[in-house]
């Protein structure tokens, strides 16, 4: 039976605040993940947030990990939280008759859980992962690595259905953490906005009269700005007349050049702002994050929206939302300004190349980077798990009749 056009009842568990969630890397994801599902899938109902001292210990002890070992403590991802959690929501979750439950970023909110209803475990990455990839998640005391592995493990365990943005993720959860194949998929996230420019703006794109590079980051070090630098000047050498815009952090001193335009911060929620980011976005050449690490990225999915292509390295997930030769090209880790700068001008000189690039990014938009490709697929993926979940019961009582 064909149940897809049923609307379903959603709980959306986070433990984050609206605020929390505003200020974290994940806020505005969940935020899309929300808006989509309401769309496609069903009602959905918050089921956090939920407020534990648990969480304020924890960040005590960081500090004096941190202070006195030199070591980090991840006080989002412990036992004691996961617990308290786990006690708050499931009287919420039972009081109500939810069909799923939706848990972004949700690791340490479902490991304890007691609960018949099905999970949907949403990560852009899990801790095998991120352990000594992230600075975040690196130098940790030996009981803060064990702790939050084996919630990543239990997280894992007590999903029905596990929703990667990237084959980089979702291929290391299978292989990690032994997760069944069946209930592990890769998914690409959207763009966080809400109006693309119109195709036919799109198609009509040429390369500027000089290379123009868009550097949009809010960590220069973690993102490549160093790199990005010496790209430019390399362009240079080459004979490549080029600027470099850097939007939303502000480099070392050392690195400055009359080409290099530098713009703290833009804030999408003021208009004037939003409009010079859009602008940005319209009328540079290349999207140019060379990424030292990165679990995917949402900035990938807009500049295709745009048909800007993009330039970035083959870590991490980013190969998730840039696919080699469509809306955009990838370097390894250990490639430098050089090889770079080499790869932009062969692409930039070449005229047709270029405007077949463009046309192809924005198709990679519109076909899958795009909250609703997400949403129809994830609908999909939501009812064949319950649909599987119903005919096991089934099986299992008849065969106990």
């Amino acid at each position: 039976m064909d149940n897809e056009g049923q609307r379903l009842r959603i709980a959306m568990l986070t433990a984050n605040t609206l605020e929390d969630r505003k200020r974290s890397s994940w806020g505005g994801t969940v935020d899309r993940i929300t808006q989509t599902l309401q769309k496609h899938c069903g009602d959905v109902q918050y089921v956090g947030t939920i407020h534990s001292r648990k969480k304020l210990l924890g960040k005590v002890i960081n500090k004096a990990t941190r202070l006195i070992l030199k070591k980090n403590y991840l006080f989002n991802h412990t036992f004691s939280l996961a617990r308290s959690y786990a006690k708050v929501a499931n009287p919420r979750l039972a009081s109500q008759p939810f069909d799923v439950i939706i848990a972004p970023s949700g690791g340490t909110e479902i490991a304890f859980l007691e609960t018949d209803i099905p999970i949907v475990l949403i990560e852009d990455a899990n801790f095998a992962l991120l352990h000594n990839y992230y600075a975040g998640y690196s130098n940790l005391i030996q009981r803060s690595a064990y702790e939050t592995n084996e919630l990543e493990k239990l997280a894992i365990k007590k999903a029905s259905l596990i929703l990667h943005p990237s084959p980089w993720a979702a291929q290391s959860t299978i292989e990690n953490y032994h997760a069944d194949k069946q209930k592990v998929h890769a998914v690409p996230f959207g763009a966080n906005f809400d109006t693309p420019p119109p195709i036919e703006v799109v198609q009509q794109k040429k390369r500027s009269d000089h290379c123009k590079l868009f550097f949009l980051a809010v960590d220069w070090v973690r993102k490549g700005g160093e790199i990005a630098f010496e790209t430019l000047l390399k362009l240079e050498e080459l004979g490549i007349k080029a600027e470099l815009t850097i939007c939303g952090c502000v480099p070392p001193a050392q690195f400055q050049h009359e080409r290099m335009r530098v713009i703290p911060f833009l804030d999408k929620r003021i208009e004037s702002q939003r409009r010079e980011m859009e602008q940005l976005f319209a009328t540079s050449d290349f999207l140019f994050v060379p990424t030292r690490s990165d679990c995917y990225g949402m900035v990938f999915c807009e500049a295709s929206s745009y048909g800007l292509p993009t330039i970035s390295t083959n870590t991490g997930g980013v190969s998730g939302a840039v696919t080699e030769g469509e809306n955009g090209f990838l370097l390894p880790p250990e490639a430098r300004g050089r090889e770079y700068a080499e790869l932009i001008a062969r692409i930039y000189q070449d005229e047709a190349r270029y405007a077949a690039l463009v046309k192809s990014s924005r198709a990679a938009f519109d076909d899958r980077l795009n909250w609703d490709a997400w949403g129809i697929t994830v609908t999909r993926l939501i009812h064949e798990m319950l649909e599987r979940r119903t005919s096991y019961a089934a099986t299992a009582i008849s065969g106990r009749v």
